[in-house]
């Protein structure tokens, strides 16, 4: 027997985007659905971004969701980056007249918002297979599932959020002719990410380009270190890039390791009737700007005021707006991402022209203000977010 159910919104998929969406909807009054193919001990344990835009950070404090990040984030002024040898600050702070940067690892943001939900009594699926969409030319869209009893049910609701990920089912539910353009750029190299319980080596970000390839040195925590190096598949772990006079690398056992692939992709429009797609879903971009997750978010401000307007006040030009001003930011991500790709990493078989080209854009970065104050704008959040569920609401100068 399949169990009818109604509801507002379904959320397909319990990463960052659709927790953080159910939460701000149930601020705004607004009910939902979160549905979800894995665990909840694997949505909490899975190793993600950790660099967070100021803005980021200040739509996490301003729905209730900041308390433990402000107690263990790790705030920092800016990045360093190194080449040819040598290591320079670039001041986020000082170049953005107070804009900064936090490192606090998905998986602790995922773990806060799962509780806010729990608490609040949301309506949270775990483990559920058979997930499907239906109806999407409808009025009322229709999202199919089996819960982890095995119980099978059918939600009628007034919009779909999705929420689940480049591999996910939304996208590909859309009906031929619904996504005009679908871009996508693969580049030659991966990332190999280590997990390490090693203090960090560094107070702040180390961007590193090398002839032998990027190396990127991060954090987690003030005892957990995170190493990223360009590889190929086959390459082995080493240490020799970051090295500069009189600086060590703390080493520690390995807790984890992973490769990850480079790519950019962008599906739009991000709105196919009354199916919104926010996040991976819609668009991914290379790590090396931090820009995954803080574009998640950001999607998620945007669609959360859409769906609010929409659906609690009858309102359609926020909803109709969306999958353009999401895009805007999208693609200004976009471009960061892939020119510090493509100037801080060293393509197979590349010639000295195409070196000294990358070595003159990072000088030109440490060395003109300008230069920097671009990058520093960029990386930390260059526009508030759309975010303004009620007239009187934070950021409503921006709705």
């Amino acid at each position: 027997m399949t169990v009818k159910q109604r509801t507002q919104v379904g959320i397909v998929g319990a990463g960052p985007a659709g927790l953080l969406l159910s939460h701000l909807l149930d601020l705004a009054g607004v009910d939902s659905i979160v549905v979800e193919n894995r665990s909840r001990a694997y949505c909490e344990a899975r190793q993600r971004a950790g660099m967070l835009e100021s803005t980021t950070v200040e739509l996490l404090r301003a729905a209730g969701l900041g308390g433990r990040l402000d107690a263990e984030g790790l705030e920092h002024d800016g990045i360093y980056l190194q080449f040819a040898g040598e290591r320079h600050h670039v001041n986020f702070r000082e170049l953005t007249g107070g804009r900064w940067v936090t490192i606090y690892a998905q998986t602790e943001i995922v773990k806060d918002i799962i509780q806010a939900r729990l608490a609040d009594g949301a309506a949270l699926e775990f483990e559920a297979s058979g997930v499907s969409v239906a109806d999407l030319d409808a009025d009322r869209p229709m999202l199919r599932y089996t819960d982890a009893a095995g119980q099978r049910h059918e939600v009628t609701c007034e919009a779909i959020a999705g929420c689940d990920g480049f591999h996910g089912i939304t996208r590909r539910s859309i009906p031929r002719g619904g996504l005009r353009t679908v871009t996508e750029r693969t580049y030659p190299y991966g990332w190999l990410g280590i997990l390490a319980q090693a203090p960090p080596s560094t107070d702040e970000v180390i961007y590193c380009r090398h002839d032998n390839g990027f190396a990127l040195h991060s954090m987690r925590t003030p005892q957990i270190g995170r190493l990223y190096l360009q590889v190929p598949a086959d390459e082995d772990i080493n240490r020799h890039r970051l090295a500069t006079p009189g600086w060590e690398l703390t080493t520690g056992p390995v807790l984890e390791k992973s490769i990850t692939s480079m790519r950019s992709f962008v599906a739009a429009p991000m709105r196919y009737r009354n199916l919104f797609l926010a996040g991976d879903a819609a668009h991914i971009v290379p790590p090396t700007g931090a820009k995954g997750l803080n574009l998640a978010v950001a999607d998620v401000a945007a669609l959360a005021t859409a769906l609010t307007r929409l659906l609690r006040d009858g309102q359609s030009d926020v909803a109709d707006a969306y999958s353009d001003h999401c895009l805007e930011r999208v693609w200004r991500a976009t471009h960061l991402a892939c020119w510090m790709t493509t100037m801080m990493h060293v393509v197979p078989g590349q010639d000295p022209f195409e070196s000294e080209l990358q070595l003159a854009q990072l000088r030109n970065l440490v060395t003109s203000r300008a230069a920097a104050t671009m990058l520093a704008e960029n990386y930390t959040g260059y526009a508030p977010l759309r975010y303004a569920p009620d007239p009187a609401a934070l950021w409503t100068s921006v709705a």
